[in-house]
């Protein structure tokens, strides 16, 4: 009878040990199961553009537009994601190629991009506006005749290359930089009257004046208005115009409606650009 206990209990305890390794091994492989369940994408940023992108001192990837990338991504745990630093005129083609999915560095819509790439809603808004030594500037027609440097690629080249187009007898001089070019280069220009100006958005020039010390430069706004007030002014997430560029700029802007309505993107905006620069409510819809 004693001998019958035993071989019970025996028996009961490899039943549960067995039990036990399955269920050990079952949650490790749901765990696995999930990993491998998560798409991967990569987030692709010049580094550059601060206060929305740079390095720290630590040379990580931070400012406004990456970090409510990240807060973004933390509510979409299907996504492994990536932030890469790569040269500003390199972000688009490589979502051309697929090489990257989305694309965080101060984004500005124009019809050209729109036909190719999906956009966020707007992230922030922000006015272009003119760094200088001296003079007045409110409008692209008192920039004629001015000189100036701008990367191909941005958006604040292509105002000046669109005004040239449409204005041939008051034209603006531009000449074009390379990716590498910094925006204290730029600065320096100025400052040693080897340019004219810089046309930028608002927030990136006092960041930048202010942390550089550029004391002698002078920061005006600028109407650069399109006629177009849905966009004007406003800086957007990018993504592929394909089937999976629009289902995560999809799941993306449903995030972001929900960080603007908790005042996460309100926050983030006061730490990066010293005040609220969040697009008015009606823009996350």
């Amino acid at each position: 009878m004693k001998k019958s206990l035993k071989l019970s209990l025996a028996l009961v305890s490899l039943i549960a040990a067995g039990a036990l390794a399955a269920c050990s091994n079952g949650g490790s492989a749901n765990k696995e199961e999930s990993a491998k369940k998560q798409t991967e994408i990569v987030v692709a940023t010049d580094g550059a553009t601060k206060p929305f992108t740079y390095a720290d001192s630590q040379g990580n990837l931070t400012g406004y537009d990456i970090e409510v990338a990240r807060a973004v991504f933390d509510k979409l745990p299907e996504y492994k994601v990536t932030y890469q630093a790569v040269d500003f005129s390199g972000i688009v083609p490589g979502l051309d190629s697929g090489r990257y999915q989305m694309g965080a560095n101060n984004f500005g819509w124009s019809k050209e991009r729109a036909e190719k790439y999906n956009f966020s809603f707007p992230i922030s808004k922000s006015n272009n506006a003119v760094l200088i030594r001296d003079g007045n500037y409110k409008t692209l027609a008192d920039l004629a005749g001015k000189s100036t440097i701008g990367n191909p690629a941005s958006n604040y080249t292509k105002m000046i290359k669109d005004w040239n187009a449409a204005n041939p007898d008051k034209k603006i001089n531009i000449s074009y930089s390379a990716d590498s070019t910094s925006i204290n280069t730029r600065f320096n220009q100025i400052e040693s009257g080897k340019i004219d100006f810089m046309l930028y958005d608002k927030i990136s020039l006092k960041s930048s004046v202010k942390e550089q010390g550029f004391d002698s430069l002078k920061i005006q706004d600028i109407d650069t208005s399109t006629g177009d007030p849905e966009h004007d002014g406003y800086e957007y997430f990018l993504f592929a115009k394909d089937e999976a560029g629009a289902e995560l700029q999809a799941k993306v802007n449903k995030i972001l409606a929900e960080l603007e309505k908790d005042g996460t993107l309100k926050k983030l905006s006061e730490k990066y650009f010293e005040g609220n620069f969040v697009p008015e409510a009606d823009k996350f819809k």
